[in-house]
């Protein structure tokens, strides 16, 4: 969804607006989005480390839910109230381009800072040879499976198409006792995105390359029937578009789910939440062609336009995205390396669920940088949900879910 829209629908609802105090020469304010229970202790460590070496520069970090996160950022932009730096979904990031809020960063980066960075993860923040946001997390998404499960219905090796899914799915929902073959997200954020994975693995893109939607494809319905039918067949887990992305895992996490597709973040919190869980970590399934394809991830963080303190939050951005900082932050959440001197990291290059992650980097996809973005992913998960509650035929809803698309594309 465009900011335009956003800013519409917010201010209709609000009554009020609470401005915030000018910033103080010297004072760099930034939005952090909440990963997880690790983010605010990170930044607040950040504010004493970097206060600590540049003496006169004071920083302010507010921790906001990713939620509510655009939310927020439009509403400061709007009243003029926002930060000077701020963590956004990368996928934003035209949005904010084309309204002028989004400060180009070319004056600052120098060729040594810039080789800091795997290009994989930088280019997607680089619009018409400009440099707009530098990555600040980077994900991608594999297959989790419960080796358990997997040794208990005799399964003997990891499926390597989606048929072999569905035939292992079936062998683990026999064992009863609640377990279910594959978890399968139908609400809120990446629903679309899960969806995306078994599009992909049957030649489709999200995008035709004449620009039109690719939810009108033969590809697109052949894997929103996959996932139905699983879902009948009772392979999922029941109530599928109840559960979000953190449902599911939560099952996993409790041993009820045989296979789900996530992001490395998971590979932490089994470690801390359910160290006993013997799971691996795989590619996902290809389809009937050998295609396949996951899910490439960046949030970036921003330099406004109008902060008054640039040069301030710049020297915050370096001190950010150094080895250092990035090995902290990236290990605390469970994300992919950026820094390429980070990547050759011993905690890296012997960790073999990140392995698995960065094994599938060659087939990436990341998020379309088009305008309205947010609305067409909205629209794609609108449909899928649908489908997935059996309330609409998956052909019906495609066509209407193509032809909005296609409504928004042509904006």
């Amino acid at each position: 969804m465009s900011l335009a829209k956003w800013t519409v629908g917010l201010m209709a609802g609000m009554s009020m607006l609470v401005f915030a105090a000018p910033a103080d020469a010297g004072e760099v304010r930034v939005t952090v989005a909440e990963y997880s229970a690790k983010t605010g202790p990170y930044f607040q460590d950040v504010k004493k480390e970097f206060e600590a070496a540049n003496p006169g520069i004071t920083v302010k970090f507010e921790v906001v839910p990713w939620e509510v996160l655009l939310q927020k950022l439009t509403t400061d932009i709007t009243a003029g109230t926002n930060a000077d730096l701020s963590i956004i979904g990368t996928r934003w990031l035209i949005d904010f381009v084309q309204q002028d809020v989004a400060e180009p960063l070319d004056g600052y980066i120098t060729p040594e800072f810039k080789d800091r960075f795997i290009d994989t993860f930088l280019s997607p923040s680089i619009m018409e040879g400009k440099t707009y946001g530098l990555p600040i997390a980077a994900s991608a998404r594999a297959m989790y499976y419960n080796k358990e499960l997997f040794e208990k219905a005799g399964i003997a090796k990891l499926p390597a198409t989606w048929t072999e899914l569905q035939e292992d799915a079936r062998k683990i929902k026999a064992l009863g006792s609640g377990t279910f073959g594959f978890g399968l997200q139908g609400k809120e954020i990446e629903t679309d995105v899960y969806y995306y994975y078994a599009m992909w693995s049957q030649g489709t893109e999200i995008l035709n390359k004449d620009g039109t939607s690719g939810l009108g494809t033969q590809g697109a319905l052949d894997a929103a029937k996959l996932y139905k039918s699983m879902i009948d067949e009772g392979l999922t887990e029941p109530g599928v578009t109840s559960n979000n992305r953190e449902d599911v895992q939560n099952l996993f996490k409790q041993g009820k789910v045989g296979m789900m597709i996530t992001a490395p973040f998971l590979s932490n919190q089994i470690k801390e939440e359910a160290p006993n869980l013997k799971y691996g970590v795989a590619a996902i399934p290809a389809g009937p062609t050998g295609a396949r394809g996951t899910y490439g991830v960046t949030d970036s963080i921003i330099m406004f336009k109008n902060s008054k303190n640039k040069d301030e939050a710049w020297k915050l951005l370096d001190f950010l995205f150094t080895k250092e900082q990035r090995a902290k932050f990236t290990q605390g959440e469970g994300f992919l390396p950026v820094n390429k001197e980070e990547a050759k990291m011993d905690y890296y290059v012997n960790n073999a669920d990140l392995a698995a992650f960065t094994a599938l980097l060659p087939d990436a996809r990341f998020a379309p940088v088009i305008p309205g973005w947010e609305e067409i992913a909205q629209i794609t998960s609108d449909a899928m949900q649908k489908i997935y509650l059996g309330s609409a035929e998956p052909e019906a809803a495609l066509k209407e879910a193509a032809e909005k698309a296609n409504g928004v594309l042509k904006k």
